[in-house]
């Protein structure tokens, strides 16, 4: 389908009408000119060679030439140029516990450390197949939806932590729907999840969701991190080992049994996370048992471009319009500069030849890119921007080049590049998506807030855009409670050192009345005792897990 990059341009459309208008004054400047002259005879003998349906004609080719011109500008365009990159796989979700309890350093560096490392090796070997992540503690949430940009899953990754779940716990139910309603419902095979956890405070519903989803023909494997020795949490808000609410110290357990219950009913493989590269090689070898299907996806930044036609097709109307001359008779027509005629003629052959030199740098630079080879992507966008500095298209893509070659700075000045000239709102959104995801990576999140406000300013549909904006803001909210505690502890040691040593004053009670208060307080703490031991009776036996 035809679309325009920049639509707004064809609103320079509407000076066709002044130059109508403009015409239609001079044709008439004409007619009174030549009834001043006065004898019709004369003016007659004057302008017998003139001949009016030729300026008409050279009107028209000017108005023509302009008009193509104003839409070269808005550069037409189709997705019927698209790159199609075809794969063979399946679909898979990974859905990652993020819960406190996977700090626990049973094993070495940590349980989540641990599941990351394995994530990022069966990513790898998963090349071909499309990948969504769900990180999941007392809420599921859907990280990354399915995709074979297999970069950004890593990208995401590096995000997966337990802050990005404010609410603690663990609900492997939950999370086993939200990898389902990120499948395509209409398929019955070719779907599989990865359930990486430590299985602990299991909910009873999520045997019953994977039954549900086993029927549905969706494998369910899992990977229990942990030890069954188990191990203490340290809790970072306050550098001390977690304990539960009547103050004994926590010890978070590998519930193994249970995760195994889930891989037997979902169809699927259980396996104990010691070594990362025996787990990821025997997972993939059970997911290459499902068999594959045909995955074709398009490369969104590709397109087919008329506006080099365009302008070839409006510097030859020019050309003719130039040669053409308002006279009738051949032989007088007004000669024309030879090289003026051929400055013309290479204008119109460099132009053309130039934007067909940039769409093949450009697409060299998409094919190597789905290649991932990064290095050769960016030289050839980076010759693009070299002969075209105002190449959005170019930029974005260098953009994306850059970051996944680890260049952070660079790309951030690349994406700026992109905004800076890019005209369609869609082209802005998607250059300040970009960016604010590389900041936040980068751990600078004032600016990446911004980058993700200023990208639903311009399209606020980017559901991408939002949510990751509510994890910034909610990081940035954590940072700063944690800052202000710390400036409160600080203040607070300030002045106890401070502080002068108070010589106690003499009691002006009688001893009667010291021992009278002194056996009102101890009836109040004796009352405040059997209060709670009274409260600690009607509570449940399990207290409500937070970690």
């Amino acid at each position: 389908m035809l679309q325009f990059q920049h639509p707004e341009y064809l609103f320079a459309l509407a000076a066709i009408l002044p130059m109508a208008a403009l015409y239609l004054l001079v044709k008439q400047w004409k007619k009174n000119t030549a009834k001043k002259i006065g004898d019709p005879a004369l003016v007659k003998q004057l302008i017998r060679d003139y001949s009016p349906s030729k300026f008409l004609l050279k009107f028209v080719l000017v108005i023509a030439a302009f008009a193509i011109l104003v839409l070269a500008l808005a550069n037409p365009r189709t997705p019927n140029g698209a790159t199609n990159v075809s794969r063979s796989g399946i679909d898979v979700m990974i859905a990652l516990d993020v819960s406190k309890s996977m700090l626990a350093q049973d094993i070495k560096p940590d349980r989540l450390s641990r599941s990351k490392q394995l994530i990022t090796k069966l990513i790898d070997k998963l090349s071909d197949d499309r990948i969504g992540i769900v990180v999941f503690a007392g809420k599921a949430y859907l990280q990354m939806p399915l995709t074979t940009d297999h970069a950004a899953a890593k990208m995401y990754l590096s995000s997966a932590t337990p802050d990005v779940v404010p609410t603690q716990g663990t609900v492997i139910g939950d999370a086993l729907k939200m990898c389902y309603s990120a499948f395509n419902t209409k398929e019955k095979k070719y779907r599989s999840v990865i359930l990486i956890s430590d299985g602990e405070d299991h909910d009873e519903n999520a045997l019953k969701i994977a039954k549900a989803m086993a029927d549905e023909g969706v494998m369910i494997n899992t990977v229990g991190v942990g030890s069954s020795d188990g191990s203490t949490i340290m809790d970072a808000a306050t550098n001390e080992l977690k304990k539960d609410q009547q103050g004994n110290l926590v010890i978070t357990r590998l519930n193994e049994a249970e995760l195994k219950n889930i891989a037997v009913t979902g169809n699927g493989l259980y396996q104990l996370l010691s070594s990362a590269d025996e787990v990821a090689s025997n997972m993939d070898a059970q997911l290459k048992t499902m068999g594959k299907r045909s995955i074709t996806e398009n490369s969104s930044m590709v397109y087919r471009y008329f506006f080099q036609w365009l302008l070839a097709i409006a510097m030859m109307l020019l050309v003719i319009e130039l040669f053409l001359s308002e006279r009738k008779s051949i032989k007088k027509i007004k000669s024309v500069n030879p090289s003026l005629a051929t400055t013309v003629l290479l204008l119109l052959t460099y132009a053309v030849s130039f934007s067909q030199t940039k769409d093949k740098l450009i697409k060299k630079g998409n094919d190597a890119y789905a290649e991932k080879k990064y290095d050769v992507a960016a030289k050839n966008y980076l010759k693009v921007t070299a002969k075209d500095p105002a190449n959005e298209k170019a930029f974005y893509n260098l953009g994306n080049a850059l970051y996944k070659k680890g260049k952070a700075e660079e790309s951030v000045q690349a994406y700026d590049a992109s905004i800076l000239h890019s005209k369609s709102a869609v082209d802005k959104s998607a250059a300040w998506y970009n960016k604010g995801v590389v900041l936040q990576n980068d751990k600078k999140l004032s600016e990446c807030i911004d980058a993700y406000k200023n990208a639903l300013k311009l399209n606020p549909a980017d559901e991408d855009a939002r949510l990751n904006l509510q994890k910034a803001l909610l990081k940035q909210q954590q940072e700063q409670q944690k800052e202000d505690e710390k400036k409160k502890q600080q203040q607070k040691q300030q002045q106890n050192e401070k502080k002068d040593n108070p010589k106690p004053k003499p009691s002006k009670m009688t001893k009667k009345e010291a021992e009278e208060k002194l056996k009102a307080l101890l009836q109040h703490e004796k009352n405040l005792q059997d209060k709670l031991r009274k409260a600690d009776a009607a509570s449940p036996e399990k207290p409500e897990k937070d970690w």
